[in-house]
């Protein structure tokens, strides 16, 4: 054999060999609890769709804010982290957090049994519905009175089918369906001229949009349809950052620091 090509095997022998081991030494670091590095860096990142408002957003100055913005940054606060936000791709966020590009995904989560299997979750710390949104004038107080009217859903959004699932209650609507807008804005816009009856809308969205304009214009009705929560995605590894997490929430509900962030961005109790 040549001494060229005897190198070159042996070059190639070594790369993958430091591979291998570079490999095997993040699958053993993957399978640790990460908090005593966190410790140690003195910050946390977390992932976000910065796109989402009222949660995680940019404001006209391009900061990031948003009612997760500032919950996190007092969560964090507390445990002794500073907070490092990062967009994300939305579709990859699981990824990045298992990756290690993230340690935690915080920005209106809702908690599934299908994410259930890819992360662990905090506890939940927001409750989320698909609430029915009228003018305050309106004789519409229930899914039942919405028989004949014009009811708008924003097109491809998670609402719609939560409305679907009640296919015997959309069918009394006018035309047997809703009528689509691009965007909830557009939708309420419609409302406040009475071009449409009621509107069906993400609950954190529409109290967020209801508050910027005048929310004595506008009545939220106790029928929904459909509940969910939020919580925080963490790896299925990170045992203490859950648990401190957790604790921190607990604490900032008891002592009324949740609320004032509630009142903040949502301006009602909850």
């Amino acid at each position: 054999m040549k001494k060229k090509n005897y190198f070159m095997i042996l070059l190639a022998v070594l790369v993958l060999s430091i591979i291998n081991l570079t490999g095997c030494s993040k699958e053993r670091v993957s399978n640790k609890d990460s908090y005593e590095s966190l410790e140690e860096k003195g910050s946390i990142v977390m992932g976000l769709d910065d796109t989402f408002a009222p949660m995680g957003f940019r404001d006209d100055k391009g900061e990031l804010v948003g009612f997760d913005v500032d919950l996190a940054e007092e969560v964090f606060n507390r445990i002794g982290f500073e907070v490092e936000f990062q967009p994300i791709d939305w579709s990859m966020k699981e990824t990045e957090l298992n990756s290690g590009n993230i340690d935690v995904i915080w920005n209106g989560y809702s908690i599934t049994e299908e994410r259930k299997e890819k992360v662990n979750f905090t506890q939940a710390y927001l409750k989320n519905k698909q609430i029915i949104i009228t003018l305050a004038d309106s004789s519409i107080n229930n899914k039942e009175d919405l028989k004949g009217k014009k009811v708008a859903v924003q097109n491809g959004s998670s609402t719609l089918e939560a409305i679907n699932k009640q296919p015997e209650i959309v069918a009394t609507f006018e035309g047997g369906e809703p009528v689509l807008f691009d965007t909830n804005n557009e939708a309420i816009m419609d409302l406040e001229a009475k071009r449409v009856d009621a509107v069906v809308s993400d609950e954190v969205l529409a109290r967020y949009y209801i508050k910027q304009k005048n929310p004595e214009e506008y009545k939220v009705l106790e029928d929904n349809f459909g509940e969910e929560e939020y919580g925080i995605g963490i790896r299925k590894e990170d045992k203490r950052l859950i648990e401190e997490i957790n604790n921190t929430l607990n604490e900032m509900k008891k002592d009324g620091s949740y609320q004032k962030v509630y009142e903040k961005w949502f301006g009602e109790n909850k």
